[in-house]
């Protein structure tokens, strides 16, 4: 493990040196993601001047909600997005063969190689919308419930990971496919919303096939005191379970392979 994370520091710092060198852009994307922040509020305001609760939700639980949802993707974008596309391109070019080649687990080379910084502003911009609906609801969540909401966005992290990487694996077998991010994008989307909203199969799935609902509610309903230890250690098994799926799964793709020297 401390090895991984030597590499990712390198990333880390190799990325960081070379966005410095675009720092007219900051302020610009600065700006465009104060503006998208703030349409998402102005969205869930106008929701509510027809009713008291959303999904089961009220206002200020879904202020907190969508805080969850800004700082997942923040999150996202900053080291998966950047990533994810390029998958598709090694394939197809056969610029895998040098990453095969490294002394590094491929699955961890191509997911992390590439950062963007500029997109923690979304991080702490969501952060920063989780404050203003905790003083909405005038809840102060206790120690035990910042340690879970941590635990449960880290394991919404992996998960997310876990789903895109298998989507994208995909791509050994269907890589006319141009944008399979899309899908992922769609599916992420959901999350945006409390999933007492979705009825009947549409809830079901969201739940439980592809617990997308779940991905942004548990970490939301953590800091909001109505989660508890047990359910949060199972959504670490979950993800856990997920992301050792993605890496069998990867594995099993590599198989098919047909690099650019054979």
């Amino acid at each position: 493990m401390g090895r991984y994370w030597r590499i990712f520091r390198e990333f880390f710092r190799a990325c960081f040196v070379e966005e410095l060198e675009y720092r007219s852009e900051f302020l610009s994307n600065l700006l465009s993601s104060f503006f998208g922040i703030g349409i998402a509020i102005l969205t869930v305001k106008i929701f509510f001047y027809q009713t008291d609760q959303l999904g089961g939700w009220t206002y200020a639980d879904v202020l907190v909600l969508l805080g969850v949802f800004n700082t997942l993707r923040g999150l996202i974008d900053f080291a998966l997005r950047p990533n994810m596309p390029r998958l598709l391109e090694h394939i197809r070019k056969g610029t895998l063969d040098y990453i095969l080649t490294k002394p590094v687990d491929s699955m961890f080379y191509v997911s992390f190689r590439h950062l963007m910084f500029w997109r923690l502003i979304d991080v702490l911009l969501g952060l920063g919308v989780i404050g203003y609906g905790l003083v909405q609801q005038h809840y102060m969540p206790s120690l035990l419930d910042v340690a879970m909401f941590v635990i449960s966005i880290g394991s919404s992290f992996v998960l997310i990971y876990a789903l895109w990487m298998m989507l994208m694996t995909t791509s050994f077998w269907v890589i006319r496919i141009d944008d399979l991010s899309f899908i992922f994008d769609s599916f992420f989307e959901t999350a945006r919303f409390p999933s007492g909203m979705y009825r009947g199969w549409l809830r079901i799935i969201l739940t439980y096939v592809l617990p997308a609902a779940v991905i942004t509610n548990m970490p939301a309903l953590s800091l909001l005191g109505r989660w508890n230890v047990v359910t949060t250690a199972v959504s670490v098994g979950i993800a856990g379970f997920f992301l050792w799926l993605s890496h069998r799964f990867w594995r099993f793709a590599l198989r098919s392979y047909t690099s650019a020297s054979s």
